[in-house]
């Protein structure tokens, strides 16, 4: 147990005589701009800003890795971005943002999309602008939009795209992404991306589908799609990196010292206990640190304790249901030697001589494997 002076605490001491539900905000309010999110920040504002020929752009990573926060930073930044824009031309907004629902039974429900999306738009004209063709679409009389249940998918679709037209937003982020792939048969899911690149390309506005690893193979569809498709991994901290494992310990620091309690706890102390709880996401991290900081308080604890920490993790079997989708996502994206291989044969290029297996474990020779160290007793602090 650390019991640091006042001013080794990272947050304002005051909030030790605030309200719980302030003191827990706070920390749910810490971001740690972490290498892992400050790249994929940058990549995915550069491709966003220069897209080129791309009209859709896929971000994939772990449950957990920390997309919804990518997310919220992207949309400060391109609000940012076009702040003075915005100001003088009232119809224009920065960015739209969506989450895509997973169906309750069998395909993706494309209606429930395109409402959602409309009001994401929150066009205020909308109704002023619909073709006389269109009915059955409108505002209430509390400003909502109200679409009734005749409207055809066809309608919804030119509706969406006139919004986008007069919204113009940078980007239209869709959380969730993978929920686009709750279909039946190879050939809709084909057409479920020719749809999304086709309302892209046509309203010139690019869209960002950020979810899981399903997202994997996606833009392999077809070539078409597949050119018009950028593609960013948004990966966990590997332990067997030395880099990245000092990586994350920083990270477990900085989240170490922003816990608003009296005493700090020693978490670094304990770095791959909370790696192997979190499976290296800076995001599961966040959230269980969350829960055990709230337990704490509930109890009026001073810091926290093992029994906070255990209490509040993961279970071990949603763990490994992680862990085995993270190993499949990342041997997915692995680019092997025959790959290369059997591009070269494609386009008539000497072949490649095959690499040895050494190259392909990503370990770092030399470099110590972290090992689970004993955790602690359960009645002793962190």
């Amino acid at each position: 147990m650390t019991t640091p002076s006042t001013n080794s605490f990272a947050f304002p001491p005051e909030l030790l005589k605030q309200s719980n539900l302030e003191r827990l905000a706070y920390f749910q309010g810490k971001i740690v701009a972490h290498p892992r999110l400050r790249e994929a920040h940058q990549t995915l504002l550069n491709a966003i800003r220069q897209p080129a020929d791309a009209s859709l752009i896929l971000v994939f990573g772990p449950t957990g890795v920390g997309k919804t926060t990518l997310r919220l930073r992207i949309e400060q930044q391109l609000c940012e971005d076009l702040r003075s824009a915005v100001v003088h031309d009232p119809g224009r907004i920065a960015v739209a943002s969506v989450e895509a629902v997973s169906p309750d039974s069998g395909d993706f429900r494309w209606k429930d999309y395109y409402h959602r999306a409309l009001k994401a738009l929150d066009d205020p004209l909308l109704d002023q602008r619909l073709d006389h063709r269109v009915r059955n679409i409108r505002r209430g009389g509390d400003g909502e939009l109200v679409i009734g249940p005749h409207v055809s998918l066809g309608d919804m679709r030119r509706v969406l795209e006139q919004a986008l037209h007069y919204r113009r937003p940078q980007a239209f982020l869709v959380d969730e992404a993978q929920h686009f792939k709750k279909i039946a048969g190879g050939r809709r899911l084909l057409d479920q991306m020719d749809v999304l690149k086709s309302l892209a390309s046509l309203t010139g506005i690019v869209h960002v589908l950020i979810g899981t690893y399903d997202l994997l193979g996606l833009a392999n569809l077809s070539a078409q799609l597949n050119r018009r498709t950028i593609e960013i991994h948004f990966p966990r901290y590997r332990a067997e990196n030395q880099d990245e494992w000092t990586v994350f310990q920083s990270s477990l620091l900085t989240f170490q010292h922003h816990l608003p309690l009296a005493k700090v706890p020693d978490l670094v102390g304990r770095s791959e206990y909370f790696y192997e709880r979190s499976v290296g996401c800076i995001g599961i991290l966040k959230s269980w640190l969350g829960r055990a900081l709230s337990a704490a308080l509930e109890e009026s604890a001073d810091t926290l304790t093992f029994q906070h920490l255990e209490h509040t993790a993961e279970p071990l079997r949603k763990l490994l249901r992680m862990a085995r989708e993270i190993q499949e996502g990342e041997e997915a994206l692995v680019e092997r030697a025959n790959q290369q291989a059997e591009l070269h044969r494609l386009l008539g290029m000497p072949q490649i001589p095959e690499r040895s297996s050494d190259h392909k474990t990503g370990t770092v020779v030399g470099k110590r494997k972290p090992k689970l160290d004993p955790v602690g007793s359960p009645e002793h602090g962190v």
